[in-house]
């Protein structure tokens, strides 16, 4: 006992000892850095960043040109308008009243500045006796594509509206003349009162818009989270790996298994699992905590078939790298995820490497359908359509990927483990 108790090594002996130091050290610093670049980098600037916004523009003045001039001012607003992009940063989407609301409704616009019927008749009576009330300009916003990107294009329609009626005012106040008061020259510089509605409401408890993002990442976690607790507990319940709760550690006898018939069933419990994970958090966020949602059988079908298609993924991640699978899954699922989901700082405000990104991350994808069926009544062109596609594609690849790995390893015979004796 004394010779063994002699042998022991000591934390101070080790920590001597500069390999031990090395692996961990450059791993958690990598780690350190990628998180920073890749979390701040996308939103660090949404302004900066900002490339084709699209915004709807509506033009319902059918007044007759003023005076001296082609066009009626509901047109040359709009016009003037849309050749500004400011540097490519806003699409601006002339469209109608009804295809406006249509796309507010779709998600596929996150605001819009509506130039309203007789506008055109309300201006040119400033200057005259008829004058009964100022001309309005309203900015329409869109909550359900997040309160970011709503606030985003609040701010771009709204000096857009501002501009226009400055210029609207130098054009009255030249028709006046020199012979207007003062203070009847301070109201003609700035003549049009600019004001703000919702365009497609969402409910109040919907966290401004931030739900659709929260519910993306738990699936996204129960996916992660679950399919790694399936694939640890397996091993250990195989023999392929110790169990060590405090301080007890045991070590089952190691059961004979392939590589294939270990990852088949460690997907099988995955979905059979996640129909448990996926159904708590439908009952917890809207039972429990009264989140407002719409289509309930639609959403739990669809917090289904998301949670596990990543519960899929990282189960043949896990199959096919080993002990480095989970890091390697976090990347793919929440590292890269989070930044490109485009669910709190829209896509069009984010550098281009996350646009990237976006187009096949598993969060974007998910967070489209979950918007859609939160926020714009389940529509298919609002997303969700596209993210049932997503959906199973990359089920399929999951499978594809995870069974042709775990194959190719059995057919080489790179086995686990030996077996242990009971």
């Amino acid at each position: 006992m004394a010779e063994h108790a002699a042998h022991q090594a000591t934390a101070a002996a080790l920590l001597r000892h500069p390999k031990l130091w090395l692996v961990p050290t450059i791993l958690t610093a990598l780690l350190a850095l990628l998180l920073s670049l890749l979390y701040m980098g996308g939103i660090v600037n949404p302004n900066r960043e900002l490339n084709d916004l699209p915004i709807a523009l509506v033009n319902d003045d059918t007044g007759k040109p003023p005076p001296g001039q082609k066009e009626n001012l509901g047109t040359q607003i709009t016009s003037a308008i849309a050749a500004d992009t400011g540097g490519g940063k806003v699409d601006w989407r002339t469209l109608t009243h009804a295809e406006a609301r249509d796309q507010l409704e779709s998600g596929k616009v996150y605001g819009a500045l509506l130039v309203p019927a007789g506008f055109t008749d309300t201006v040119t009576a400033l200057t005259t006796p008829a004058a009964t009330r100022q001309p309005t300009l309203t900015v329409l916003t869109n909550p359900g594509k997040g309160s970011l990107g709503s606030s985003l294009a609040s701010q771009i329609t709204t000096k857009a509206a501002h501009r226009a009626s400055r210029a609207i005012g130098g054009q009255l106040t030249k028709a006046a003349g020199p012979q207007v008061s003062p203070t009847v020259k301070v109201l003609l510089a700035d003549p049009v009162d600019v004001v703000t509605h919702v365009g497609h409401p969402i409910g109040a408890d919907s966290g401004l818009g931030l739900t659709a993002f929260y519910y993306t990442l738990l699936l996204v976690l129960a996916g992660f989270m679950g399919g790694n607790v399936i694939s640890n507990g397996v091993d250990t319940a195989l023999g392929y790996a110790d169990n060590e709760i405090g301080p007890w550690h045991t070590r089952r006898p190691t059961v004979p298994i392939n590589r294939t018939q270990t990852l088949l069933l460690k997907m099988v419990m995955t979905a059979g699992i996640t129909l448990v994970s996926a159904s708590l958090i439908l009952v917890a966020c809207v039972g429990v905590l009264g989140m407002d949602a719409s289509h309930l059988p639609l959403l739990w079908v669809y917090s289904y078939c998301a949670a596990l298609a990543v519960g899929l993924g990282v189960q043949a991640i896990n199959a096919a790298f080993g002990g480095i699978g989970q890091l390697v899954s976090m990347f793919v699922f929440i590292v890269l995820g989070l930044p490109s989901s485009g669910a709190t700082v829209p896509l069009q405000a984010v550098p281009g490497f996350y646009r990237f990104l976006s187009r096949f991350e598993p969060m974007r994808q998910l967070s489209d359908g979950v918007r859609a069926i939160l926020y714009f009544d389940a529509r298919g062109d609002a997303g969700l359509s596209r993210s049932w596609t997503m959906i199973a594609i990359g089920a399929v690849l999951a499978l594809l990927f995870g069974f042709a790995m775990t194959r190719y390893y059995d057919r080489k015979g790179l086995k686990r483990l030996a077996p242990q004796p009971v």
